[in-house]
């Protein structure tokens, strides 16, 4: 465990500020139906110029899961960005894991090609949150059978 002021803590509350800053650029035009249109148009452009598919017609259903989606996430990367704790990047990191899987799976059913973009970004942001964490679990192994619990929610390990 490493102590709450030293540059390890620090490198990683950047990436745990860095991820944030990625979800509300990102997401933001998913928070309203207005804005989730001209991003969805965007989108669609983007896959049919790449040559990996646009996104299926808009309709109301999607629009309100893209606001659900884009409004949460504008308030979870708003609380990052503001007040980043360790545990957030802990539990940023297993949410971009299951969205990971998602967008995988999304991809192998024959969703547009656009999603590897994020899928990427997904996935490297998540294992950058999530090693440090496997890194102290390892550690702690070979430490006090009690400090497990206090490790939980503290800083990673370097």
């Amino acid at each position: 465990m490493i102590s709450p002021l030293t540059s390890s803590r620090r490198t990683y509350l950047r990436v745990v500020r860095a991820s944030a800053w990625y979800d509300l650029v990102i997401t933001a035009g998913f928070a309203t139906p207005w804005t989730y249109a001209l991003v969805h148009r965007a989108l669609s452009s983007l896959g049919s110029s790449l040559g990996v598919g646009g996104l299926p017609a808009i309709d109301p259903v999607q629009t309100m899961y893209a606001n659900l989606l884009g409004s949460v996430v504008v308030v979870w990367a708003l609380l990052r960005i503001v007040r980043p704790l360790p545990a957030h990047g802990l539990f940023d990191g297993a949410a971009r894991v299951l969205f990971a899987m998602w967008q995988a799976y999304a991809l192998v059913q024959g969703a547009t090609g656009v999603l590897w973009l994020f899928l990427v970004v997904e996935a490297s942001f998540g294992v950058a949150q999530l090693v440090p964490w496997w890194r102290g679990r390892a550690a702690l192994a070979d430490g006090p059978a009690g400090s497990a619990a206090g490790h939980a929610l503290g800083a990673p390990a370097a």
